[in-house]
């Protein structure tokens, strides 16, 4: 289990983060939704250890960040971050082979993880001539290649900051059902989404930040309402329940 416990963080002269408090466990799928600003990468970068708070403490199954080496640290968790850039002309299965260098997994692993992004058949294609999207989903493969090979019952955690940024609607669902189908093996999963809707739809628990602080954490159905939203992002959205679902979803609303 991942646990942030009364954390905050000055980046410069900006408080990032105030007294958050935050577990991820496994067997759960977390969204963190909020505003630009709201502290929610910079909340998975101190949960990865790339950044250090300056009071509270993160722990992963009870033991300091600090004290694990930062291969144990890989092989525990992998993590997608928002933008990532290659200037090599590596193929795409070489791309997803990074993500077996920590565990030093089996290459079936492959396969499967470029089959459950919907890649199959892109091995050889060149990763600098795919698009934005695409580029994105060989991303997830590879952190899916070391999960997997990192903790083989299927224990290992996911951290993702805006896995769907460049999706389309099929390879978002695509990617969501991908996580889902991770943290139901016996993973956990956190991850920063922008779409409410979404996030409603897939996670476990909502987790709604805004100016570097926690407002709102549950169930969907418990926490997202009219008001939350209001609270969170200063908008005024109706929020309706589905009928197949039985999730909240938010209805669209011109300003004004």
């Amino acid at each position: 289990m991942f646990a942030a416990e009364h954390v905050s963080l000055r980046l410069g002269k900006r408080l990032v983060l105030s007294d958050v408090t935050l577990t991820l466990a496994r067997g759960e799928l977390v969204v963190i939704l909020g505003p630009n600003g709201a502290g929610k990468s910079t909340l998975l970068k101190t949960l990865t250890g790339d950044l250090i708070p300056d009071a509270g403490r993160v722990t992963f199954d009870g033991e300091p960040l600090s004290g694990i080496s930062p291969r144990e640290l890989a092989c525990a968790r992998a993590v997608l971050s928002q933008s990532m850039s290659l200037n090599f002309p590596f193929t795409v299965l070489e791309v997803v082979r990074l993500g077996l260098e920590a565990a030093r997994g089996g290459t079936q692993l492959l396969s499967r993880a470029l089959n459950a992004v919907g890649l199959s058949g892109f091995e050889g294609r060149l990763y600098q001539e795919l698009s934005g999207g695409e580029q994105q989903r060989v991303q997830l493969a590879r952190i899916l290649c070391q999960a997997w090979a990192g903790k083989p019952d299927g224990s290992a955690f996911l951290l993702l900051d805006e896995p769907v940024s460049n999706l389309d609607i099929r390879h978002q669902l695509q990617t969501l059902e991908a996580v889902r189908r991770h943290v139901e093996g016996g993973g956990g999963a956190l991850m920063i989404l922008h779409d409410i809707n979404l996030a409603a739809l897939y996670a476990d628990r909502l987790v709604m930040m805004a100016e570097g602080r926690i407002l709102r954490e549950g169930a969907a159905r418990d926490i997202l309402d009219r008001a939350a939203i209001l609270d969170v992002y200063g908008v005024d959205m109706p929020v309706a329940i589905a009928k197949e679902s039985g999730r909240p979803f938010a209805l669209l609303n011109r300003p004004g």
